[in-house]
């Protein structure tokens, strides 16, 4: 793909590349919606990414070019405007990384030229908006020599999401794609920031994302209004309880305080934050000692979870998950990211993975009428130049 891309690079700005970098996407094992609410998460980064190949300019000119969105063409702005723009479209989540980098670095006083292309299939909750983020940023570091910690990239990126986007998301996303150790999972806590590796490894056991092939836009969805709700329940439970957030509580706190929470969906909103957060801890400890089964048994309680309590995963990824579920060889299946749309990921045995895609797109098109796609892909570092 880069030689490719490095032909393109200068036929379309007629100079070689200076820096080329790639940008994981992400899947998250277990943990989710739990990162604004305090939480824990465990994602991994995947080979799936974004890569990028940058030169500088002589004047205050940025040109972006995705390979991934050819018909929208070449964006263009200059350093001075940084403003969020809706037709520039795909090129608003690098243009809000640049803008918070300009802020804070007097060392970006010129302009510069980058193209992108990812393989992370657009709307399959991996994490291409938080991949092509963290891209930019790495580009930018590189080709300014910037002293740019990672984690201050990291909190750019969700800076970009939350300000310039408008999308309420935690920091995960940008963390692992960030932080990210090939076959490690991250073990994160999203109140203090204190991460731990822990090898995914899964003996004979493999990851399969299966993707629903329904498009999901994160800024269209209910995301802010979950979060919305969490502020909301956890607002009534500090009525009676300090705490600063819903990922303090155990089940049994929330339990024994739960009808603080007049309103009955606001209640079920912070049961899935509680129950997911004791669920990641729990899949943490089973991983540590090999306990795959009880891993698998997790992934579907937090499917369920997500279904009923959080109501955040729709007739596609339910007959994704809950086909998974019933396949010979398969330990759990969950959906994973936002929700809505995207992918689930199911713990099949290596023998049976051929087992799982019959079933599940027999069942898929039968019900969905067409076909979801399946990978298998090993686990990344974060982002790194290449």
């Amino acid at each position: 793909m880069l030689e490719a891309m490095r032909e393109k690079f200068e036929s379309l700005f007629d100079v070689k590349p200076e820096v080329s970098a790639f940008a994981p996407g992400r899947i998250n094992l277990i943990g989710e919606h739990t990162d604004y609410n305090g939480g824990y998460v465990f994602p991994a980064a995947i080979e799936l990414g974004t890569y990028g190949l940058a030169v500088k300019r002589e004047d205050k000119l940025v040109r972006l070019y995705s390979n991934n969105f050819e018909t929208v063409g070449m964006i263009s702005f200059d350093l001075e405007h940084l403003d969020f723009h809706k037709e520039h479209d795909w090129a608003n989540y690098p243009k809000g990384v640049i803008k918070y980098l300009v802020e804070a670095f007097s060392e970006i006083n010129q302009g510069f030229d980058i193209l992108v292309e990812g393989n992370i299939p657009n709307g399959a909750s991996l994490s291409s908006s938080a991949s092509i983020e963290l891209l930019t940023g790495w580009l930018v570091k590189q080709l300014f020599n910037l002293n740019l910690e990672r984690l201050e990239l990291i909190k750019i990126g969700q800076r970009t999401e939350n300000q310039f986007m408008g999308v309420n998301s935690g920091i995960m996303d940008q963390f692992i794609i960030g932080m990210g150790k090939a076959e490690h999972a991250i073990l994160l806590d999203t109140a203090t920031l204190d991460y731990e590796y822990v090898p995914a490894k899964f003996g004979d056991y493999v990851i399969s994302i299966m993707n629903t092939n329904k498009r999901r836009s994160l800024t269209e969805s209910k995301y802010n209004e979950r979060r919305s709700e969490c502020e909301s329940a956890l607002s009534s439970l500090q009525q009676k309880l300090n705490i600063e957030s819903l990922g303090e509580l155990t089940m049994e706190q929330f339990e024994k305080h739960q009808m603080l929470i007049k309103d009955d969906v606001k209640r079920k909103r912070a049961k899935h934050a509680v129950s997911e957060n004791e669920r990641t801890k729990l899949a943490y400890q089973a991983l540590s000692v090999n306990d795959f089964e009880k891993f698998g048994h997790l992934l579907n309680d937090s499917h369920a979870s997500l279904k009923d309590d959080y109501e955040v995963t729709g007739i596609e990824l339910d007959t994704l998950a809950e086909t998974a579920q019933q396949v010979e060889g398969v330990l759990g299946a969950r959906m994973t990211g936002a929700g809505f749309a995207g992918c689930a990921i199911a713990l099949v045995h290596k023998n049976q993975i051929q087992a799982l895609e019959d079933e599940v797109s027999n069942k898929y098109i039968e019900k969905i009428g067409y076909e979801p796609s399946f990978y298998h892909v090993g686990i990344s570092d974060g982002v790194k130049i290449i």
